[in-house]
């Protein structure tokens, strides 16, 4: 055996075609971590929106039991006094004053960036019996929160 065909024999990959995957791997890593850390924000301000509808809920019949949202707060009127923190509400950061609910949630505005507030205020129409919620919070972001018609978000 000569020592053409020996080397022939050793099948590997170039130094070319090791680049050409490497840049292709790195390519789809710049497109999927940002998208990956989008759909993280997004399920933290979904999670948040589940965990604070409790509150709302005793918002909800404190209003109905009242008439009015003034005395509606954390510790009055059936509203629980601690809420309990989560990894998608901070610790501390729940309150219920006037049957206005606020918290930061554990979604963030960028990768690392600032976190994301929930303010949802009720309005009641003694009129109609009616009590509509509307959501001011930073939560309400497109990419990285709420969508339009999610969580009361206009």
């Amino acid at each position: 055996m000569n020592a053409s065909s020996a080397a022939s024999a050793t099948r590997g990959f170039t130094l070319i075609e090791l680049l050409i995957v490497v840049a292709i791997i790195a390519i789809l890593a710049a497109i999927a971590i940002p998208q990956y850390q989008d759909y993280v924000s997004r399920t933290r301000a979904s999670g948040a929106a589940a965990e604070l509808s409790s509150l709302r809920t005793a918002v909800n019949v404190c209003i109905a039991e009242q008439q009015t949202a003034v005395g509606c707060s954390l510790g009055l009127n059936g509203i629980p006094a601690n809420p309990p923190a989560t990894r998608n509400v901070l610790a501390g950061t729940a309150d219920v004053v006037d049957g206005r609910i606020t918290a930061t949630t554990g979604a963030t505005d960028a990768n690392g960036g600032a976190a994301l507030t929930w303010d949802n205020a009720p309005t009641y129409n003694v009129l109609s019996d009616m009590i509509t919620w509307t959501n001011s919070g930073t939560v309400c972001h497109p990419q990285r929160g709420l969508r339009p018609g999610q969580g009361d978000c206009p």
